[in-house]
């Protein structure tokens, strides 16, 4: 057998304590292998090939925080290693020791959409943002959040709503060949929404709250997106945008309690993975039910 390869290592980093789930691609594979990363053996869950391509399924040993290499040896039946058989990945897998506290990437967004606001608006303005989605009162059918100082601008939460083409936490699950036969792959995707937020807008003064009202309407017509870094703590993973879009129209209260006037308008930011989905099952056999409802096809001789 020809000397084995290893092209990728999905996914990429994982934490230090272990217990991953990884998938290694390449070719070449004996039905039996070793897989190590930084040095550190892994538990190898399942081999199969998928056309020319060799798949291999392993949960990874806990290891220091170290970007580390992946290194796969062929077996033979016996669990012996076969001589110069051995393929490598160097610097292939980082191992990340988790944060105990940090900021949700919804946090992040709700942060950069602040950021953005005080940009582009909030120059003569004072900015607040609610959290708590019971903390609004009702002010002539309006949710205001109270304010400390005028004019302001207030960033509410409204609502999650699934996305409507990938909202679904349905598992899904395809049939691929393995050493002893079919085997199922399940995934649970990503929980993907569109975050609902409304804008409030208030001052005591109609004519500065109207100019305010304005400046938002023009920041909404030429702010398309919402961009932020896939991952702080590592700038190099590159940078995730999404759209961004108001909904409906803006409504004004002018004549609200203790002369307040107001204005609100929501806007929806479309995409948003609120987590990044799970492998389960992974190189399980199947029966012959399964296979049907897969739809997986037998090789033809």
């Amino acid at each position: 057998m020809a000397a084995p390869t290893l092209e990728a290592v999905e996914p990429n980093v994982g934490p230090a304590g272990g217990g991953d789930l990884v998938r290694l691609w390449g070719g070449g594979v004996a039905d039996r292998v070793a897989v190590r990363f930084g040095g550190v053996d892994a538990e190898v869950l399942g081999v199969h090939e998928e056309g020319e391509t060799s798949l291999v399924d392993v949960r990874t040993p806990a290891h220091e925080p170290d970007r580390v290499a992946v290194e796969l040896v062929n077996l033979d039946a016996s669990g012996a290693v076969v001589l110069g058989e051995a393929a490598a990945l160097p610097a292939a897998y980082r191992f990340q020791r988790p944060r105990l506290v940090g900021d949700s990437d919804l946090t992040r967004l709700v942060r950069t959409l602040l950021r953005m606001l005080k940009r582009d608006l909030a120059v003569n303005t004072s900015m607040r943002v609610s959290v708590d989605y019971a903390d609004a009162r009702h002010v002539d059918g309006m949710r205001v959040v109270p304010m400390a100082s005028l004019p302001a601008l207030v960033l509410s939460p409204l609502r999650l709503p699934p996305n409507p083409m990938y909202g679904t936490r349905e598992l899904r699950e395809r049939v691929v060949m393995g050493p002893g036969g079919p085997e199922v792959v399940r995934h649970r995707p990503s929980f993907t929404v569109d975050p609902v937020f409304r804008l409030t807008g208030a001052s005591d003064r109609v004519v500065e709250l109207l100019n305010l009202l304005e400046a938002v309407g023009k920041f909404l017509n030429r702010t398309k997106w919402l961009e932020m870094e896939r991952d702080p703590a590592q700038p190099g993973e590159g940078r995730v945008r999404w759209e961004m879009d108001p909904t409906g129209d803006f409504r004004t209260s002018l004549d609200g309690p203790d002369e307040l006037a107001a204005f609100t308008i929501d806007l929806v930011v479309r995409g948003f993975d609120l987590d990044s989905g799970q492998p389960t099952e992974v190189g399980r056999r199947v029966n012959e039910n399964e296979l049907a409802t897969a739809g997986y096809d037998e090789p033809k001789s």
